[in-house]
């Protein structure tokens, strides 16, 4: 049996009232899982402003949602703790469905933990509009410019290689290079989560970005991407230094600044674990590349030591603030 609209509204903590603030975010979306890691994701694109706070829901070993057209944000929390109490996609989806007297103008899609996905559209929504449920994954889009945007999205999807944001990433590039929203772009937003709880949900999103306002969201979200990717690695760096095992910390770190080489703030922080794991002369051409770009980083190394964060002695410490003259 599947409860009452109303006892699921307020389970989640949801006021009837935040269902009569409906907004017309049209827009084109996925949903999708990794069948090989488990990871759950949506990824949006819209003419509308931060998109990402009202269409993408996702959680760790559950699901994930995608609600838009004149969207309903309580399908998202209300769609996961359907699937959370073990309802399929479509179960969750027809469910709440069914008690919507606005259905015709939505747009939503669900992804579960297994795999299995639901998406509808409603009859009024404005054309071209249109979805298809994929291999694990659903495309949708509303207000469109024409009717080839979504199987463009689900033919990139199938198409491109890597790992979910890149899958989903191409899904929405996709989507714009077949025409996209018929008024234009403005803001995106991704999603990802693990396919698995931690039971510690700032640790099971694995990306969580939004471009809020912008002339090329796609592109900006794109680089927001790639410094989650490269900063990451620098958690991977650290931890790996925590643990002693300085070249794979060393590896990451590296990793880390390829993909993200103008950072100086990454550089520095390598140039600290390098020095503190007795690789001082490995870590001198960092700090002087720092401390050229910024003399406030040359200011902070010595504050470091004060709280050990630091570990050299006077002579090296006196080593690393000469790497480049005093301005």
């Amino acid at each position: 049996m599947i409860p009452h609209r109303a006892f699921l509204i307020a389970l989640a903590g949801l006021s009837t009232s935040s269902l009569a603030q409906e907004r017309p975010v049209h827009t084109y979306s996925i949903v999708a899982r990794d069948p090989e890691t488990g990871e759950l994701g949506v990824a949006v694109q819209s003419h509308w402003f931060s998109v990402g706070s009202l269409v993408p829901w996702a959680e760790a070993g559950v699901g994930a949602v995608a609600t838009q057209s004149f969207v309903d944000p309580a399908y998202g929390p209300l769609g996961l703790e359907l699937m959370r109490a073990g309802k399929s996609a479509r179960q969750a989806l027809d469910a709440l469905l069914a008690s919507d007297p606005s259905r015709d103008v939505r747009q939503v899609a669900f992804v579960d933990a297994k795999g299995n996905v639901a998406a509808f559209t409603g009859s009024n929504c404005i054309p071209a509009a249109g979805h298809i449920e994929g291999e694990q994954f659903s495309v949708q889009a509303n207000l469109m410019l024409n009717d080839k945007v979504w199987p463009a999205m689900a033919k990139a999807y199938r198409d491109t290689r890597g790992d979910l944001a890149d899958h989903v990433l191409a899904a929405l590039d996709a989507a714009q290079t077949a025409g996209g929203d018929i008024r234009g772009k403005q803001s995106a937003a991704i999603l990802i989560v693990r396919g698995k709880s931690t039971s510690r949900p700032w640790a099971d999103r694995i990306v969580d970005l939004r471009v809020e306002d912008h002339p090329e969201p796609l592109k900006e979200l794109r680089r927001l991407v790639q410094l989650r990717r490269a900063y990451r690695h620098m958690d991977d760096g650290d931890l790996a230094m925590e643990h002693k095992d300085v070249e794979r910390g060393l590896k990451s770190y590296g990793t880390a600044m390829q993909l993200n080489p103008e950072n100086p703030e990454m550089k520095y922080w390598t140039a600290v674990s390098m020095a503190n794991a007795s690789r001082l002369d490995d870590a001198l051409p960092l700090f002087k590349s720092v401390f050229a770009a910024d003399p406030n980083w040359k200011e902070l190394t010595p504050r470091l030591r004060k709280v050990d964060l630091l570990k050299v002695s006077d002579k090296d410490l006196e080593r690393i603030l000469s790497a480049t003259p005093a301005k």
